[in-house]
């Protein structure tokens, strides 16, 4: 099942890249997306919560010399961010119906190539895997952002999210280079259980920290995001924030407290000092931003900051409560990302003193846009509620202090989300602005989905819950 998951979106890559009709090329390419969405919500249905271990287990023969096989599988911890992947995916494909025209084909077949690198980090069960599929997002994404970015300085920006992002996956490559000589293995399993030396233990966590820190990001490592979010289109966006950024936050469970949890401890004082003023740091900026997608990257910033905080808790609800902010931050800022495309592709800025009013000739966009702006502040009855409370709760027993600056981002986070909100949606009609129509039925279903999904895990957590409870518990004993 997961092999035939991951071959869907290539095959869509193949026959886009044959098919000279736009039209047949948009077909195709969200065929497949439906396809792979629908598959990865069997395999979520089929999956057994109450047995810990790998399931849909795969093998296949590579470089058996070096003992390095390409093993894949899902338990509860990542069979949810494929999911999420394949849907936001499914989003992104729609969205861009009518809106690429200029080199289409390479824009659809990077895509989905991209797809299919997201969901094998998720499902893959070695190291040497994890590294080259973690670092092979950064191809189709470089062209995503190149190739239908909005502005001139896209290509500024693709190279700043290349260089950024691969710089601190140097030192991951030397690590991974280390464990293949040292155990003579790089699965998952089997590295849990090797006897590192202490010095060794924290030279590799730092290693991988450092990588993981860049995707995420965390402070001072965040630069790249908001000039990539800037000039990348809505679908990239999406994927920046919905997708790209959860992996620094799964490879921190998987890697860096699933192999290397004895030595974390040691680090805490330094992850919690770094995610603390990275979150007030993102919230404050956030507020003097004047650029739409600017304030929502800045956002996701401070979200993913807390995020790292929950972690690195190391409580049980710590980290349940940052595996659903994940997955919740995934939908919610995805929504804004998407609201921001609407009005975009109507008045061709993002430039927030250019809107006004927008709430008296599209009530239902402003609907959604405060739904959204309510679940990004947390608003009980949201996923990011849960989410936070779980996180502060973990946070607090393992810090007290990092609680409160965890609290304060919150505040912060209500501040500018409501800021934002009121500017964008009353005060004085701005004549500048031609009133425009409101959603059209697929910017409708887009945004309905979002919020559905935002809404039902927001009401029933223990959906989520209690499929990753126990592999959390197996990874951690």
């Amino acid at each position: 099942m997961l092999s035939s998951l991951l071959s869907f979106p290539v095959l869509g890559a193949i026959c886009v890249s044959l098919v000279n009709s736009s039209k047949f090329q948009k077909q195709i390419s969200l065929i497949s997306a439906v396809a792979t969405f629908l598959l990865s919500v069997v395999l979520w249905l089929t999956y057994n919560a109450s047995f810990t271990k790998l399931q849909f287990i795969e093998k296949f023969s590579w470089l058996d010399a070096l003992n390095l096989p390409l093993v894949i599988g899902v338990d509860g911890i990542s069979i949810f961010f494929v999911v999420l992947t394949t849907f936001l995916s499914l989003l992104c494909l729609l969205s861009t119906w009518s809106v690429v025209k200029t080199r289409q084909k390479e824009f659809l077949m990077s895509f989905l190539l991209m797809e299919t690198i997201l969901i094998g980090v998720f499902v893959v069960t070695d190291v040497v895997w994890f590294y080259v599929l973690f670092e092979s997002v950064l191809i189709p994404m470089f062209f995503l952002i190149g190739i239908a970015g909005s502005r001139e300085r896209k290509i500024r920006a693709a190279y700043m999210f290349f260089v950024y992002t691969i710089a601190g996956s140097i030192l991951m490559l030397i690590a991974v280079v280390f464990l293949q000589v040292r155990v003579g293995s790089t699965s998952f399993e089997v590295l849990r259980f090797f006897d590192f030396s202490s010095l060794e233990q924290k030279l590799l966590w730092f290693a991988f920290f450092l990588s993981f820190a860049g995707k995420i990001p965390m402070f001072p490592l965040h630069v790249w995001l908001p000039e990539a979010h800037v000039e990348a289109p809505t679908a990239g966006s999406v994927v920046l924030a919905g997708i790209l950024l959860k992996l620094g936050s799964y490879g921190l469970i998987r890697v860096s407290l699933g192999i290397f949890g004895k030595i974390s401890t040691f680090f805490l004082p330094f992850v919690f000092s770094l995610s603390s003023i990275g979150l007030v740091f993102a919230s404050l900026t956030a507020i003097r931003q004047t650029d739409l997608k600017r304030i929502i990257a800045y956002t996701s910033v401070a979200h993913m900051n807390l995020v790292v905080l929950g972690i690195f808790s190391c409580t049980l609800q710590g980290i349940e409560g940052a595996i659903l902010q994940s997955l919740s931050h995934g939908f919610v800022s995805s929504a804004l990302f998407f609201c921001v495309g609407v009005v975009y592709d109507r008045y061709h800025t993002r430039l927030l003193a250019f809107y006004s009013g927008v709430a008296l000739f599209m009530p239902y966009f402003i609907a959604f846009f405060l739904f959204f702006t309510m679940a990004n502040i947390a608003l009980p009855g949201t996923s990011s509620f849960v989410g936070e409370f779980m996180l502060l709760l973990g946070i607090y027993k393992a810090n007290s202090w990092a609680c409160l600056i965890g609290s304060s981002g919150m505040i912060l986070g209500g501040a500018y989300s409501l800021w934002l909100f009121n500017r964008f949606a009353y005060g004085n009609f701005n004549y500048a602005l031609k009133p425009m129509r409101d959603l059209v039925p697929r910017e409708f279903l887009i945004l309905a989905l979002l919020a559905l999904a935002t809404l039902f895990f927001g009401l029933y957590p223990e959906t989520l819950l209690k499929e990753f409870r126990f592999s959390l518990l197996a990874l951690f004993t």
